[in-house]
Order: structure tokens, then C-alpha cells, then sequence
């Protein structure tokens, strides 16, 4: 992804705006690379503002990349973002966006770092009914009350800690970006190393301190986060399996199934909303 050539969508100023009477302001936004004439559409460049955000996608698949952390966030899942913070957001698809923003004043008990909160039918149900009511409610009203209950469901959301972390030496970070260009390049670690320009073993230990994680498990959540994405977008499973370089179909039902649960074409269904 050439970022400079990268169609954005324009900023949001309700980020900016403080006001305790209005704890959650929502706004409701649909995106569609394709009617813009673009592949993959990102927000206004990397910002922050003084409001928390709550990233949902009621339909469609996103990126979100929030310091050197990166998600691939399906329905089922929504991105929080805290007040202040750096994030980046991208749309590989067409999205139905429903974003949250919390006033700094009612984020207290919500996490203090960009966090992936599973949606929960309920959780879902009170953020799309939060976007009908906007910001017309006063203070003490039905929709002040939903927002309240609304904030208590956020912070009672179940965690999910599938995210890329990237790591911050050059030789490492040299090969994250580019499997990030080509998540189907399959060198082992020894290959990597001598495009790296450094051992096998020191890259190894590099990603292992740096990430948190294995060479091949980091590169195996890149994988899992890159067939999200394309079975968002609609792409057939064999096709994402074998561009991904697995050697056979049933190889990578397996690894997705460990992973996330369900075989490919059953999480597929389901952020559809078809099961």
C-alpha cells in the first residue's frame, strides 16, 4: 500500500469536541473503496483527538493500526481507542462504520491503551440504537440513560489479544514490512535473516523480545489477520489459503479453526450475519 497515493476519507471533528452532557456522541458512516475508485480507502492520516473512540463495523472489515500495534477487525469485534492516542484506520471493503465517541469525562474504567473488544449481540444492539438516537438527548433522558448503559457494557467487554505487535529494530522490522506486502512469503527464519542481514538466531531473538512473540507465531497472526480481511472481502477460502502459501486446503481450515473456532467458511457466514 502506497500510503501518499492512499484515497482518505475526510477528518472527523466530533473527536474535538468536550462536552460532560453529552458523554457519547455517535455518528454513523459508510464507506465503499469501490464507488470511490479505490482499492483500499484509510481515514485522514494518522490523528489523535481528546474524545475516546469506540471503532465498530457493523458490516465489512477494517484495518486499525494504533501506535505499532495492528488489528484486522471483523463485526464481531469492535477497536477501542483511548483519549489522546495516535490510530490509523483503513478499509480494504465496503464498511458500515458506527463509531462511538466518549467524552473524556465518561471513560473512566474503559482501557487505557488501544484495546480489540469482542461484540456481544447486546453490546452490537446498544451501539446501533446509540447511533438512531445521535446526540440529541439531554441529561437524565432515555438516551442519556442508554449511553450510560451503554459505557457500563463497554467496560464489562470481553478482550481479545489477537493483534500484530511490530517490532522496532530495523533488521527485524525490515521483514515485518515485507511479509506485511506479501503474507504468503514462506522463508523460514534463516532466509529472513541473511535479507535481514543477520543470523537466523538473531532474528529469532529479535522478534521473541521485541513482540512478545515467535517468529512463526507473529508470522502465523499475520497470516490469520490477512485471511480475515480477504474473507471479509469476499474472496473464496481455497484462493486465500493457497495465497497465503499453505500447501493444502485442509492445512489452513485447521490452523483457522484453532485459532478462531470455526472453519473458514463458517466465520465467514457469520460476521455476513448469515448463522
Amino acid at each position: 500500500m502506497t500510503v501518499a497515493k492512499l484515497t482518505r476519507i475526510a477528518p472527523i471533528e466530533l473527536g474535538f469536541r468536550l462536552d460532560e452532557s453529552l458523554p457519547v456522541i455517535p455518528l454513523a458512516i459508510e464507506v465503499s473503496p469501490q464507488k470511490m475508485g479505490a482499492r483500499e480507502v484509510g481515514c485522514a492520516a494518522v490523528h489523535s483527538h481528546p474524545r475516546g473512540q469506540l471503532i465498530f463495523a457493523s458490516s465489512g472489515v477494517m484495518r486499525v493500526i494504533c501506535g505499532r500495534d495492528i488489528w484486522v477487525v471483523p463485526p464481531s469485534q469492535a477497536v477501542w481507542v483511548p483519549p489522546n492516542q495516535e490510530h490509523e484506520v483503513y478499509f480494504p471493503c465496503d464498511v458500515s462504520l458506527r463509531n462511538l465517541f466518549v467524552d473524556p469525562s465518561a471513560v473512566k474504567g474503559l482501557p487505557e491503551i488501544c484495546t480489540i473488544l469482542k461484540v456481544t449481540p447486546l453490546l452490537r444492539e446498544l451501539v446501533l440504537k446509540a447511533v438512531e438516537i445521535g446526540e440529541d438527548y439531554l441529561p437524565k433522558s432515555a438516551g442519556w440513560r442508554l449511553m450510560q448503559v451503554l459505557l457500563d457494557e463497554l467496560r464489562q467487554a470481553e478482550t481479545t489479544p489477537l493483534h500484530l505487535p511490530m517490532p522496532r529494530d530495523e533488521r527485524a522490522l525490515r521483514v515485518t514490512e515485507q511479509l506485511l506486502a506479501n503474507p504468503g512469503d514462506d522463508r523460514d527464519v534463516e532466509a529472513w535473516g541473511r535479507e535481514a542481514g543477520a543470523s537466523g538466531r538473531t532474528l529469532a531473538r529479535l522478534f521473541q523480545a521485541e513482540t512478545g512473540l515467535t517468529f512463526g507465531a507473529w508470522r502465523k497472526r499475520l497470516l490469520l489477520q490477512e485471511a480475515v480481511k480477504r474473507l471479509g472481502s469476499g474472496d473464496q477460502v481455497t484462493a486465500v489459503a493457497y495465497d497465503l502459501g499453505y500447501q493444502s486446503l485442509s492445512a489452513f481450515i485447521e490452523m483457522f479453526r484453532k485459532e478462531l473456532g470455526s472453519s473458514p467458511r463458517q466465520y465467514a457466514k457469520r460476521q455476513e450475519g448469515k448463522i
